[in-house]
């Protein structure tokens, strides 16, 4: 019995100095931890970067196989289970996802910026999630709120959704808007109101595009979030959009982000982009390259 329990101690220990935690003293059931030094964020390690495989047979293809995706790689095993670290780090990066989901953009971010708030027909958080349908559609007070809010018949109508990540709004929506509108102005068109949308779905921009009858509509709004970021926003266009038209006429930017396409490119390039729908009147699959 006592030798089970000094392995038990000593497994622990172990666990625990993987973890950065030194100094394990246990003593009956009291237990006594001392910490050397702050515990690392885990999110914020490079995974492209860790070399978990012991003695790999090709450390350098490993290397470069891993440069070239977040996707967790080579990432080792004790018996049939994860190591220590990889595991809490999926945990962590899994916390940072749903934190994203569930967390509302702030309305300090929304005050800076000075963004107008419209609302669809969702009470709330949980049911904006659980009500894709109510996600797509304003009520008469916000309808009317929009139209007092935006001017009507504009060239091109922007505005910013909070879709599944707050975070990625937070982080990518203005600098990708100012892009996006200085990229316009250089083609000479100029944009509307720009204003943000709370629990709002993609085909929300139907029900807007129905109030305001702008010749195109851009929506920037926060995708479901993974385990790879919870940051990655995505840029749906449509032209002459209305409400039950084919999603095949909506044309899409996705995976703005730092690790992706950084948010003043994906502005300069949406820019571009709407200029051709301009152009052709067209959007999605009746947009010509």
């Amino acid at each position: 019995m006592v030798d089970m329990e000094s392995k038990i101690k000593q497994l622990i220990a172990a666990v625990l100095n993987e973890m950065g935690v030194e100094n394990l003293e246990l003593a009956g059931e009291s237990q006594a931890v001392a910490v050397t030094e702050p515990l690392t964020d885990l999110t914020t390690e490079d995974l492209r970067e860790q070399l978990l495989v012991p003695e790999p047979e090709n450390r350098e293809a490993y290397l470069k196989f891993k440069q070239a995706t977040v996707s967790r790689i080579g990432i080792w095993r004790t018996g049939p289970r994860y190591l220590t670290r990889p595991q809490l780090r999926f945990r962590a990066d899994h916390a940072v996802a749903q934190d994203a989901v569930f967390k509302d953009v702030s309305t300090e971010f929304l005050k800076e910026w000075g963004l107008p708030e419209i609302k669809t027909r969702c009470a709330d958080k949980d049911e904006f999630l659980t009500r894709p349908d109510l996600g797509r559609e304003l009520d008469a007070e916000n309808a009317t709120l929009l139209k007092k809010s935006c001017q009507e018949k504009a060239r091109v109508q922007i505005y910013v959704a909070d879709g599944l990540s707050s975070s990625a709004v937070e982080r990518n929506a203005k600098d990708t808007y100012q892009a996006l509108v200085q990229g316009l102005k250089g083609h000479g068109v100029e944009v509307g109101t720009p204003f943000f949308l709370r629990y709002g779905r993609v085909p929300a921009m139907d029900a807007v595009a129905d109030i305001l009858h702008p010749e195109v509509t851009v929506v920037l709004i926060g995708e479901r979030p993974g385990l790879a970021t919870a940051e990655s926003m995505s840029c749906y266009m449509a032209h002459n959009a209305t409400t039950g038209m084919p999603e095949a006429n909506r044309t899409v930017l996705s995976n703005i982000h730092q690790g992706g396409i950084p948010a003043v490119e994906a502005g300069a390039h949406i820019a571009d982009v709407v200029k051709k729908m301009l152009d052709q009147k067209a959007s999605g699959l009746n947009l010509k390259k």
